[in-house]
């Protein structure tokens, strides 16, 4: 689908609501950027400018919310400034509007950043990092303020629930990384979450609270590696061989509404620097796709249904969302050697056998 036209020059990130409902970005370039928001939902996406009148700096954090505003972080002097955007009619023709939420102080070495959009939709949270620990502030859709403080310096950000209280962190503490769990209903009580290995750097990528699909990429096999798990559960952290590419993947969308399904689960994955790759832990293949010219930020967002939506921005299409969907696993390769005689059923070995224990 083709909409209306906007810079594409600009290679800013592309930040999709909770919902999937809007998304948005910081549109031209050099000293003349603007926020842009996107409307995601119906036929046909478009674009609507929200510039005002001293230009946003290249490093501005956006982050878009389901009730059509967009969240915006701004350095501002000696403070992170955060703020809501918004398109509202006048006389003189459409505005931007424009609402202030508070500040962090910024303080040095300190680093201030955006999480990843809340499960409901409304709230946003940052994280604030410096080398005496890290600090996770509501920045909108309730009281501004801190409402976590985790020991040690924290990366990632990742939510597992659907109501936007449990956050998961790469906490590094002693020279290694290990995700962890933070209830912010709790105070921000932390609790471990993933432990692979005693010395390895496990860090969560990504994670579906319907399933409990979780996206994780790890040196405990000896090198990073991409693997998966389940929230939950028992069994281990697979590393599939399908997912040693010769470029580091990345995982960037997972399909919702798999409840209790991972395996099934789609899962989108930006290689190297522009390439896509989709997967499914199911089906243990790997496919290699074009993606679209002008795809912005290497994001994208799944359907409930399996469809994947990718943003583009093309001189012939200067605002679009490509539809595609995760191809049918090859079949396993055909036997041409006749099967061998099947075998009598082996006698179940105690486990203290099988461990080499002798038993009495």
């Amino acid at each position: 689908m083709t909409v209306c036209a906007i810079d594409v020059r600009t290679t800013a990130p592309f930040a999709i609501a909770a919902d999937g409902s809007y998304a948005a970005r910081l549109a031209g370039e050099g000293e003349a950027r603007y926020a842009e928001r996107w409307t995601l939902a119906g036929a046909e996406a478009y674009a609507v400018p929200l510039p005002l009148a001293q230009p946003e700096e290249a490093d501005s954090e956006l982050l878009a919310l389901t009730d059509g505003r967009v969240l915006i972080h701004r350095r501002v002097a000696d403070r992170h400034a955060f703020a809501l955007l918004y398109p509202t009619g006048a006389e003189a023709g459409p505005r931007t509007g424009e609402l202030q939420l508070g500040s962090v102080e910024a303080e040095e070495g300190l680093r201030v950043r955006l999480l990843p959009p809340c499960p409901d939709g409304l709230g946003a949270f940052a994280l604030a990092v410096s080398d005496s620990g890290t600090t996770v502030w509501q920045v909108a859709g309730g009281a501004f303020g801190e409402v976590a403080r985790v020991p040690g310096r924290c990366s990632g950000g990742v939510w597992l629930d659907r109501a936007g209280r449990l956050l998961a962190l790469d906490r590094e503490l002693e020279g290694t990384v290990k995700a962890v769990a933070v209830d912010l209903g709790r105070g921000g009580e932390v609790s471990p979450l993933l432990q692979i290995a005693e010395a390895s750097d496990d860090r969560l990528l990504l994670a579906d609270p319907d399933s409990g699909l979780l996206l994780i990429r790890s040196d405990a096999p000896g090198e990073p590696r991409l693997g998966w798990g389940v929230l939950g559960s028992t069994r281990p952290v697979r590393f599939p061989e399908c997912l040693r590419l010769e470029e580091e993947a990345t995982p960037f969308a997972v399909q919702p509404g798999q409840a209790l399904m991972p395996e099934t689960c789609g899962v989108a994955l930006r290689v190297g620097e522009a390439g896509l790759a989709l997967w499914r832990p199911a089906d243990r293949h790997v496919f290699r796709l074009g993606a679209p010219a002008g795809w912005l930020g290497g994001t994208g967002l799944w359907t409930p249904e399996g469809r994947l939506h990718l943003p583009y921005a093309t001189p012939e299409a200067p605002c679009g969302i490509l539809g595609m969907t995760l191809p049918a696993a090859p079949p396993p390769p055909v036997r041409l050697d006749p099967p061998p005689a099947a075998a009598a059923a082996p006698r179940p070995v105690p486990l203290q056998q099988a461990l080499g224990v002798p038993t009495r």
